[in-house]
């Protein structure tokens, strides 16, 4: 019984002793986020080269670049004056082309689209995109990869880091407020 109250004591004295601080854990990030900033910047100069190249191909069509980061060209450009506002309803259809203009969606595929603006979630270059648009156009919008699905893909058809060519037609706006 005394050993058991000695050990019990000596056990209470040595597990009072304060906690031995633990050496942070370096971690070098910066040489990985640096190799990251290096990747994504030459991957948006080719993007971009490889752009360059489609427009001075297409010698009929003046591309406009967008303060968003992508080009845009009006295939066809209606006489409306109103452009899409938050909460308006667009109604729309698209078809999506590699940078070889070969279809990977088509139209009849992806049907008819609607859009809330800027209370849905489409991708970025579209949102942004149809902002630009009166009813009745057609836009060929030319997206880089980080405008549309990036280091992801669809997992379907469109690649990882596969910049894409959009052909929009705006449809419909169903304002939201009627005195717009």
């Amino acid at each position: 019984m005394k050993n058991s109250i000695f050990l019990f004591l000596l056990i209470f004295l040595f597990s009072c002793g304060s906690p031995i601080p633990r050496k942070p854990v370096i971690r070098k990030t910066s040489s990985v986020m640096n190799e990251s900033i290096e990747f994504n910047k030459s991957l948006n100069a080719v993007e971009e080269n490889t752009f360059e190249l489609l427009m001075k191909r297409d010698s009929l069509n003046t591309y406009k670049a967008s303060t968003n980061g992508f080009w845009y060209t009006f295939n066809l450009k209606s006489s409306a004056t109103y452009l899409p506002k938050f909460g308006d309803q667009l109604i729309y259809s698209y078809e999506v082309y590699d940078t070889n203009n070969k279809v990977i969606y088509g139209s009849e595929e992806i049907g008819e689209q609607t859009y809330l603006v800027d209370q849905q979630e489409i991708i970025e270059g579209l949102r942004n995109g149809l902002k630009l648009m009166n009813e009745g156009d057609i836009v060929t919008f030319l997206f880089p990869s980080h405008q549309v699905y990036g280091y992801l893909g669809d997992s379907k058809k469109i690649e990882i880091n596969q910049p894409l060519i959009y052909q929009v037609q705006l449809k419909k706006i169903n304002k939201k407020n009627e005195n717009n």
